[in-house]
């Protein structure tokens, strides 16, 4: 089912979200392509999977909010806004052995897996709000 565009809805708030992914998206193309990572995670870092996980789930949540509230692109499906994010993400570890850091095909698998929670956890929560903003109908009606 493909979401609704709704019309009540504040261009600014896509504006805000739109920049926020921006902003985001360079620092993981930063955080990714930092020759020594161990610097910037300090001591007792999570999982290099788990980091990946998180990453990728935060940038498709932060980019299917940006999408869903998006008047041009609310109607469409977030199946390419997946498939597009997947691509950046095998591009992502692609280009990482130009900065001294390892390609992994797990990492990319990882991307996938956050992208997938990211988009689902946002798109369950749109479909949740909407649903809160229907008027009911009235007993026996």
């Amino acid at each position: 089912m493909t979401p609704q565009p709704d019309p009540k809805r504040s261009p600014w708030i896509a504006r805000l979200l739109a920049a926020a992914t921006a902003a985001f998206t360079a620092l993981l193309v930063v955080a990714t392509h930092y020759p020594r990572p161990e610097e910037l995670l300090g001591p007792n870092p999570p999982s290099d999977k788990t980091l990946h996980f998180v990453a990728y789930g935060m940038l498709a949540a932060l980019a299917a909010a940006t999408w869903l509230t998006s008047r041009r692109l609310a109607g469409k499906s977030l199946g390419g806004l997946a498939v597009a994010l997947a691509a950046f993400g095998g591009l992502d570890e692609l280009t990482q052995p130009f900065f001294r850091r390892s390609a992994e095909p797990l990492d990319w698998l990882y991307d996938c897996a956050g992208i997938v929670i990211g988009i689902a956890a946002v798109a369950t929560m749109a479909a949740i709000l909407r649903g809160l903003r229907r008027p009911t109908s009235a007993a026996g009606q």
